[in-house]
């Protein structure tokens, strides 16, 4: 086009240079698994430092160790005290959740939380078992195996699961796989927490009530027939004594929320429910009159698990399925309550530290009979406000936990069970988040549906069917917004050189004779035939419109590229038909802004000579004048006198 060109592209776009294919595959797998670039501490450090730094980084107690003072200890001493008194009664509770001996629960706030103290990066999670993993262990190997038939197979099954948890936890933190978590979504968690809440104290209706037949399964009906099937059997001693015990929790929640200040009294609550409650049922003999208590729990420290682990078992599938699914759920969570409690404070933790931890404590607490544990937010909130400094407070609840064991054990015999179950009820309150519901709807319906889709997934059909379901809509979304991106028709903001969606800025102005469009995806072989028939739709509409308004015929297609990151073969394949079908029609195709991975791929698939470099810009301020100059030079060639002046013109602008 010899001159023009230099009216048409003051800024022409620079095809950045080529890296070797090696060098490409570091950089990808750098980007993917090591966004944090974790080996910058190693650059230039002697042999010895980066040993040192090595031993720092996948053991966090070596670097904070050092610089510890007796200020730290004393307030550790204090939240370690305070998150005691809420570890034990929880512990407890929780085990009871899941089938297995409440014992198994005091254990399992021995051993993890030293692990995690010598080898998590959070100052104030808090270690423990939750309920959620809790309920999920029940339902899922109570299917296969009645924890009352043979408790000793269903315990070794559990704690089978929570090696396979350990394992795959730590797996993905040595691997940098830590992304895997994130397809858990926010809507998702807030349904699948709320529904298996929902769940867990309807399945507490069986301590409250008394009843000592119950159904395993964690469903709504299932649950409600089980009740009101056995109404002639509800005792009405711990019906009475688990809605004072539950009201009694719940008032002190209410009084710590509204004075912050008073949150030991929310954390004090459990633990003085229990004393209270084993001395009443201890003075009036409540075990002769119908009231369930915990009874012997064995005196001493973990046992060895080791042994107990059922590797041979024909229910080892099961075992690891089950080991997965809770490790991810317990994943998810005790990240999130780290990294939430993180941002309190104003410093980092390291997910995939976090999940190596988690997968190590878990692995060593298999082989100590403790079943699955992650960082409970209950627990952590306390922690937090009892002003821990370090995870010290672990360690310092972990000796508290291990003098119980070994000589406060037998106080736990006459506590009824229905003050564990008015516990959980209590507790499970606070994780269905309707505030958080509500927000979803008012922000994003779909994430709204996927929030409900996982909650009535969980509280109509079981655990696994609400999780599956919930992640089966999110990754439907993902795809159908990959599968399906969105083009916008961009105008002219009046007075500037700005192009915008005209939905989004209905200010903004055709400009005639072009027709701009904005791709708003990477163009992948998922989406390529999907936006050549848009691209081409949107060619069809415009020409009608300007056909029955009379305007100026349509001259120029172009392809806003700023927000495509990448593009294969079949979208290349796409543009390629695209800007035959355009030539077919007498029209011009133009680029504006590809990116740096795009540019390079139409320039080795020879694209950018089938549609000339002149016709790609750097902006579509820059496309949009140099098709307004040659709309303006095809008019005035029909008449040389006015050529130069347009030509003069162009050059004044």
């Amino acid at each position: 086009m010899g001159n023009d060109y230099y009216y048409e592209c003051p800024h022409p776009v620079a095809i950045p240079p080529a890296k070797p294919f090696i060098e490409s595959i570091k950089s990808g797998i750098k980007e993917t698994l090591f966004p944090d670039d974790p080996f910058r501490q190693f650059k230039n450090q002697p042999a010895s430092r980066k040993f040192i730094l090595g031993l720092q980084y996948f053991v966090p107690v070596l670097e904070w160790a050092p610089r510890y003072t007796f200020e730290f200890f004393k307030a550790d001493l204090i939240a370690g005290i305070t998150i005691a008194s809420l570890a034990v009664p929880q512990g407890i509770s929780y085990a009871s959740l899941a089938n297995l001996p409440p014992i198994l629960g005091l254990y399992s706030s021995f051993v993890p939380p030293l692990v995690y103290a010598m080898l998590g990066s959070s100052k104030d999670l808090a270690v423990g078992t939750v309920a959620v993993a809790s309920l999920l262990i029940s339902s899922m190997l109570g299917k296969e195996v009645n924890p009352n038939e043979n408790p000793k197979l269903y315990v070794q099954l559990a704690l089978t699961a929570t090696f396979f948890a350990g394992v795959f936890q730590a797996a993905l933190g040595f691997l940098r796989l830590g992304f895997i978590v994130d397809f858990l979504s926010h809507a998702t968690i807030v349904g699948f927490m709320g529904g298996a809440a929902t769940v867990v104290c309807l399945q507490q209706l069986k301590g409250i009530l008394g009843l000592v037949r119950f159904t395993h399964g964690t469903d709504l009906v299932s649950v409600m027939r089980s009740v009101f099937s056995q109404a002639h059997q509800w005792r009405w001693e711990s019906g009475v004594l688990g809605c004072c015990f539950l009201f009694f929790l719940i008032l002190t929640r209410y009084v710590s929320k509204r004075k912050p200040g008073f949150f030991w009294i929310s954390a004090m609550a459990p633990l003085t429910s229990v004393i209270v409650g084993s001395v009443l049922a201890y003075l009036t003999h409540a075990e002769q009159n119908g009231v369930q208590v915990i009874g012997h729990l064995k005196k001493g420290l973990n046992p060895p698990s080791v042994s107990e682990l059922a590797f041979g078992s024909p229910y080892l599938m099961t075992a690891i399925k089950t080991g997965i699914i809770t490790g991810v759920i317990a994943l998810a969570e005790g990240v999130a309550v780290g990294r939430s409690f993180a941002m309190f404070k104003n410093y980092h933790i390291d997910g995939n530290k976090e999940m190596i931890a988690f997968g190590m404590m878990n692995i060593a607490g298999s082989c100590t009979s403790c079943y699955l544990t992650t960082g409970p937010f209950s627990r952590t909130a306390v922690n937090f406000n009892a002003g821990c400094k370090t995870a010290v407070s672990n360690i310092v609840m972990a000796t508290a936990v291990m003098i119980t064991l070994l000589f406060l054990t037998p106080l736990f015999h006459y506590t009824p069970l229905v003050v564990l179950s008015s516990i959980i009820i209590a507790a499970m309150l606070g994780l269905i988040d309707y505030e958080a519901a509500i927000s979803l709807w008012k922000v994003d319906k779909c994430d709204f549906i996927v929030c409900m889709s996982a909650y009535f997934g969980v509280v109509f059909g079981s655990v696994e069917i609400g999780l599956v379901i919930a992640v089966v809509i999110s990754l439907l979304r993902m795809l159908m917004s990959v599968a399906r991106p969105r083009t916008f028709l961009l105008g002219n903001i009046p007075n500037s050189m700005i192009y915008r969606s005209i939905d989004q800025y209905p200010i903004a102005n055709n400009v005639p004779g072009v027709l701009i469009l904005q791709i708003d995806a990477p163009v992948y072989f998922a989406n390529a035939n999907y936006l050549r028939e848009r691209i081409s739709r949107w060619i069809y509409e415009e020409e009608e419109k300007l056909k029955s308004t009379g305007g100026s015929s349509l001259q120029y297609v172009i392809l806003d590229l700023s927000a495509v990151g990448s593009i294969d073969t079949s979208g290349i394949s796409m543009l390629e038909e695209v800007k035959k079908n355009i030539d077919r029609r007498d029209l011009k195709l133009v680029l504006a802004n590809p990116r740096s991975e795009v540019i390079k791929k139409l320039e080795k698939s020879k694209f950018m000579e089938s549609i000339g470099q002149e016709w790609i810009y750097l902006t579509v301020g820059e496309a949009v004048a140099a098709c307004n100059f040659m709309l303006h030079r095809s008019k005035s060639s029909n008449n040389p006198a006015t050529e130069k002046v347009e030509l003069d013109a162009h050059d004044n602008v």
